[in-house]
């Protein structure tokens, strides 16, 4: 089921600073941000070679981030992305085992306008774990 390793998600308070970071200090190449509103985030990708890491900086009063950050305030992995190739039969193949899907359990779009869930970090070794479908 679980496929390539999509992107290492790091949470931060200030998008510009980690951009800077990595693009002077590492020479990477690095995304434009995107605002994703219904998941209360701004995101950059870092591409990689063989995968990205992903920046989150929260995106309003209620981003899902904030708590994270209030707890980390230098920021810090967030989650890790896996693809697959059927979220669906993923989903249902992982509940069926006992694993949590976030939110209600339907895929949501995400940052690469591909369908995507969250798994429950309790269950997966304290790592909040996404899957897309690719």
């Amino acid at each position: 089921m679980i496929g390539r390793l999509n992107h290492v998600a790091i949470a931060v308070r200030d998008l510009n600073a980690a951009v800077a970071t990595y693009r002077n200090a590492l020479g990477a190449k690095v995304t434009e941000a995107t605002p994703q509103p219904e998941h209360g985030v701004t995101v950059v990708f870092v591409e990689l070679p063989n995968t990205k890491i992903e920046f989150l900086e929260p995106l309003g009063e209620n981003s899902p981030i904030a708590k994270f950050l209030e707890r980390n305030p230098d920021g810090g992995i967030h989650h890790v992305c896996y693809e697959v190739d059927d979220i669906l039969a993923a989903r249902d193949q992982l509940k069926a085992q006992g694993a949590r899907v976030l939110g209600d359990g339907n895929p949501k779009i995400g940052a690469h306008g591909k369908p995507v869930l969250f798994l429950h970090p309790k269950d997966f070794l304290g790592t909040l774990t996404e899957l897309e479908q690719v």
